[in-house]
């Protein structure tokens, strides 16, 4: 009997450190500054890639709205400027706005006495020099669309690789495993966001240059039928 009461003493007093052991501690909450730190070297061209997109989203759209800034009644009074045969006036009124269809009409108004082949081919070149300006940078955010998952992606696997390297070293721990794969997984995570945003950027600057060039090309040809409008009066 005494030694049975012998072997559950310690085993009691077991028992009763664990119930009035203190609680485990709460895991850290997760934050975006936490897993972005946690993401790995390759979170520096991530952001990078983020920093430059950014910029040249908004460099360009302030770029191809200031070239698409025309007047509503430019062409209307570019009209009223050639019937009435003020050629300086035409001329003069282009020249107070710089947007790409009154530089457009310049070159076309500077031809004037010329065969209207030669005009609208100078017009033309024109024309397409102002659209090579208006996609100024875009395939850097088209780049940058493609390569942001790809860099995310490449995060994740190097981390993996980081990690089941150490466990075969270090030995199998389901805590820190678990913790090593969800932490490594912000950089596909943070790659793909960029990418995508990337993507919406570049098609979005790509319709608003496609609407400019739309206005251009009926600017264009409003001003090769008012040429001939002189001669028929």
């Amino acid at each position: 009997m005494s030694l049975i009461l012998f072997l559950q003493a310690p085993v009691a007093d077991t028992i009763h450190q664990l119930t009035q052991a203190a609680p485990p501690a709460a895991p850290e909450q997760l934050s975006l500054w936490y897993l972005l730190k946690e993401g790995g070297v390759l979170m520096i061209p991530l952001l990078l890639c983020s920093i430059v997109a950014v910029y040249i989203f908004i460099e360009r759209l302030l770029a191809i709205r200031k070239a698409g800034k025309t007047p509503n009644d430019f062409m209307l009074r570019i009209r009223e400027k050639i019937t009435e045969g003020s050629i300086p006036g035409a001329q003069s009124l282009c020249k107070s706005y710089d947007a790409a269809i009154p530089r457009m009409i310049s070159k076309g108004i500077s031809r004037i006495g010329k065969p209207v082949d030669h005009i609208e081919k100078s017009m033309e070149n024109t024309g397409k020099l102002e659209v090579y300006q208006m996609e100024k940078n875009l395939s850097v955010l088209s780049t940058i669309a493609g390569i942001a998952p790809m860099l995310g992606f490449l995060g994740t696997i190097a981390g993996m690789v980081i990690l089941f390297f150490n466990i075969q070293h270090q030995g199998f721990d389901i805590k820190s495993m678990a913790g090593g794969i969800y932490t490594k997984m912000v950089t596909s995570a943070v790659g793909l966001i960029i990418g995508l945003i990337a993507y919406v950027a570049h098609n979005y600057l790509n319709a608003q240059i496609n609407r400019n060039v739309n206005k251009m090309e009926a600017a264009a040809a409003d001003f090769l039928d008012m040429l001939h409008q002189p001669a028929h009066s």
